[in-house]
Parts: C-alpha cells; sequence; structure tokens
C-alpha cells in the first residue's frame, strides 16, 4: 500500500509517499481502507518532534512509528479479535495511527459508524477538533442555556465546531477572528463577532461565563480580564511550529500558579476519543446542527502542502486529504 512515511524529525519536507506493506489488525483493533482524513497542529507536533519533551514518548533522534496522521474515515476492511460492534463492509470513522494511508488499523474503541447522510470527508473533520470542541464546551466549560461564551480563535478547526456546539447547547456565542473570517463566522452562527485587527476583547467590559482559547497570543491576565468572577477560563493549543518549548512549560506553570489565586475557573482540557461522543458529533451533523468547515482538500501526494497549511495558523476550519 502507499502511506506517507517521515524517518526524520524536521519540516514537511521530511515527508515521503512510499510503499509499505499492508498492516494487520491486532486484537481490539480493525483495518481500515481509508477514504479521507484530516490534518490537525497534533501532526505537525509528531512531524517536528516538539515540544521537545514529547520526543521522550515518540523517539528522541527519529520517530518510533514513521507514519503520520489520526482522523480518518473509511471502509472496514478486516477486523482482529474481539471487535464485536464492526465487521468488514462497515464505513466508519474515528482515530487510527497513521491514517495517511490507503489503510491504517485503528482501536474499535476509538471508532463509530458513519451515517449515510455524512460523506467520508465531513467524517474525517470531526475526531480530534470536533471531539476537542465538545469536550471544551461541554464538559470543562459546563455551557447552559442563556450564557456567554467567547471563542478566541473561532475560525480554525477547533473554533468553528466550539461555535456551533455553544450554539446547540443555547449560549450567546462571540467569536474572534481576522477580518477575512467575519462573515464565515457569521454563517455558522455566531452572536457576534470579534475583528481582532479592529477591537480588542480584553479591552472591554464585556465578561463572558466561558473563554475558550484556542490561540494563546495573550496574557493570562487578558484573558481572566474578559472571564465573569465565577466563570471559566480554557487553554487549548495555540502557537505555530517555531513556540519554543521553555514558551510553552513556562505558561503553563504560570497558569497553574495563578489558577490557585483566582476565583475563576481554569480546566485542564486532554481530548479523550471515544465511540459515545463520535456518534454524537455524527448526529449533530446529520441534523444540520454542526456543519464541518472545509479549508481546502489536498491529495495524499500533496500532504506536504497540506500540513505546511495546516502549520501556517491561516487555516478556515479543517483541512481534507482525499486518499481514495
Amino acid at each position: 500500500m502507499q502511506a506517507i512515511v517521515y524517518h526524520c524529525y524536521g519540516s514537511p519536507d521530511v515527508l515521503e509517499l512510499q510503499e509499505i506493506p499492508k498492516p494487520t489488525p491486532a486484537e481490539g483493533q480493525v483495518l481500515i481502507r481509508v477514504h479521507a482524513a484530516s490534518v490537525n497542529p497534533y501532526d505537525w507536533h509528531f512531524l517536528r518532534g516538539t515540544p521537545s519533551f514529547i520526543r521522550l514518548f515518540i523517539g528522541m533522534r527519529r520517530p518510533k512509528f514513521p507514519r503520520l496522521g489520526a482522523d480518518v474515515a473509511g471502509v472496514v476492511e478486516a477486523v482482529g479479535a474481539k471487535v464485536a460492534p464492526f465487521k468488514p463492509g462497515d464505513a466508519v470513522f474515528g482515530a487510527a495511527k497513521g491514517s495517511f494511508a490507503e489503510y491504517a488499523c485503528a482501536a474499535a474503541s476509538q471508532l463509530a459508524v458513519k451515517p449515510q447522510e455524512i460523506s467520508f470527508e465531513q467524517a474525517a473533520c470531526l475526531p480530534i477538533a470536533g471531539i476537542t470542541a465538545l469536550q471544551g464546551v461541554r464538559d470543562k466549560g459546563k455551557v447552559q442555556t442563556g450564557q456567554t461564551v467567547l471563542i478566541n480563535g473561532a475560525a480554525g478547526g477547533v473554533g468553528t465546531f466550539a461555535v456551533q456546539i455553544a450554539k446547540s447547547l443555547g449560549a450567546r456565542v462571540t467569536g474572534v477572528c481576522s477580518t477575512r473570517n467575519v462573515e464565515l463566522l457569521r454563517s455558522i452562527g455566531a452572536d457576534e463577532v470579534i475583528d481582532y485587527t479592529r477591537e480588542d476583547f480584553a479591552r472591554s467590559a464585556q465578561h463572558y461565563d466561558l473563554l475558550f482559547d484556542l490561540v494563546g497570543n495573550r496574557s493570562l491576565a487578558d484573558y481572566l480580564r474578559a472571564v465573569q468572577p465565577r466563570g471559566t477560563y480554557i487553554s487549548c493549543g495555540g502557537g505555530g511550529p517555531d513556540r519554543s518549548t521553555m514558551d510553552l512549560l513556562a505558561r503553563l506553570l504560570q497558569n497553574a500558579v495563578r489558577s490557585r489565586f483566582v476565583s475563576q475557573k481554569m480546566p485542564g482540557l486532554l481530548a479523550k476519543i471515544n465511540r459515545e461522543d463520535l456518534a454524537i458529533l455524527a448526529d449533530l451533523v446529520q441534523r444540520g446542527t454542526v456543519i464541518p468547515v472545509v479549508d481546502r482538500t489536498y491529495s495524499l501526494r500533496e500532504i506536504a502542502e497540506a500540513v505546511r497549511h495546516v502549520e501556517s495558523g491561516h487555516v478556515r476550519g479543517k483541512v481534507v486529504i482525499a486518499v481514495a
């Protein structure tokens, strides 16, 4: 089969399309014939081995697993032992290690059935970005009807899902973005849009029940200034490939220390892919409550260009890889 591989850390230039053996599903896994995948910042962290401390887990000098990709949508080709919910021929989506390939293996617990009404491209947008938005807004933010939510970085992959999910929970949503994305956010349901080139949300008199930060471009004091005294601030991601490990660790330490002395809640967020939440996202898309925003679609051969586009930090919604 054809797959994207990389044998050293670096820029997208180190990615290669190679012929490699088709994998075999282990116990609890299924083999998927990949129809579509999507690119996340998660991918370039693995590609570049940054922040550097993650190399303790993925390989110090070179990647232990030389395949890239996580989001996947496709058709079950074969199943390992103890995979009761799925059989060959089922259309599924979820998370599969090394999904930038014609075939990939995935844990059955991280897959859900793809509804017929949803395309493979739409389904491939959902796993990492959709689950992060859902668990951030619903579980960590505990958004209720009538509350106010501000999403900083609302035009990106997680942001476009977060806007729509918060709206579905009855919140009044404000999105922060650049000028070119103002109309996009309005089109997906944002009640108010702040163009950060013209207005500073941290200097406004408005305070929010939840501030969901997906950019990490302001000080913690700025963020908390915009949050209600008993509100919630969630930081998730932010920064590009040039962001240093020390900068990231300093920010995490600052947040941990500051959280002890403020009235606002500052829960951590580490999204966990699971079948139940994947099914919830698919249902929201099926009903038209959530619409995946696709910026561009690339072929498997164009993966380096696709990753570069995501690294630029200017993606509107999701970048999709059409495999089959």
